[in-house]
């Protein structure tokens, strides 16, 4: 009963998630007008906010699936791309500053009891979330880089991303997983390539799945850290823990 409850929470959450655009945030009369002829050209598009861009004569019009686009202020041209912004002798991408943003949320919304999760014995000084598949060459060799992560205080919290959609024997090998008694030991069992036994209860899956894909996963593993950044594919420990600004530091390696 619990594991059902908990899988509706997280089904309610991503629902709410999805359909944030009903209340969208509109900053001015063009702001109203953009959002008037974007949903007038394409309804289903979940804009959650249209507001004044950081390059004036623009307006950022944001979605719930972690995307902007800019757009014009007589609302008739939308600009889909990364706007980049030019400091300090480099570029500074905004547009990921958005997503990221809006991807702490996200993340924030989500219950520990819904993830696999890889604690540090120690004092915990990072976390990493990561949507996986089992049957993922680089999924299966960051899981083996787990023991280092651990020893460096970095948690990791694994979220279920069957790259076969729902339904594939890779999602049932993740329900298998979720549902057994030692979801640790079941989910390291797949990723050596070892058999678990099957099982099926209420879980989290398919609503992680899709949230994997609302915050722009398209393939495994799909590293993101708390304040939001995407790192996708295999990292080995030492250069996530650079990322992450942990080497160097007390407790670092």
């Amino acid at each position: 009963m619990f594991k059902l409850l908990r899988a509706a929470a997280l089904t309610l959450t991503l629902t709410a998630t999805v359909h944030a655009a009903d209340a969208p945030r509109l900053e001015g009369d063009a702001a109203r007008q953009i959002y008037e002829n974007l949903l007038a050209a394409s309804p289903s598009m979940p804009i959650v906010a249209v507001v004044p861009a950081p390059v004036p004569g623009l307006y950022t019009v944001e979605l719930s699936n972690a995307t902007a686009y800019y757009a014009t202020p007589d609302a008739k041209h939308v600009i889909a791309g990364d706007l980049f912004a030019i400091e300090g002798g480099g570029f500074v991408n905004r547009t990921e500053d958005l997503r990221s943003a809006r991807r702490v949320g996200m993340l924030d919304a989500l219950q520990a009891d819904d993830m696999i999760i890889f604690a540090p014995e120690g004092q915990r000084r990072g976390v990493v979330n990561v949507f996986t598949d089992v049957d993922c060459g680089y999924c299966q060799r960051l899981h083996r880089e787990v023991p280092a992560l651990n020893e460096m205080g970095i948690e990791v919290r694994y979220l279920a991303y069957p790259r076969a959609g729902i339904g594939s024997p890779s999602a049932e090998k993740l329900v298998s997983a979720w549902c057994a008694e030692d979801p640790q030991a079941a989910l390291t069992r797949l990723k050596t390539g070892e058999p678990v036994e099957p099982r099926s209860c209420a879980n989290p899956i398919a609503a992680q799945y899709r949230l994997g894909q609302q915050m722009g996963v398209r393939g495994t593993p799909a590293l993101f850290l708390e304040d939001g950044r995407m790192l996708p594919g295999y990292m080995p420990a030492d250069a996530l823990a650079a990322e992450m600004g942990l080497l160097g530091t007390a407790g670092g390696n």
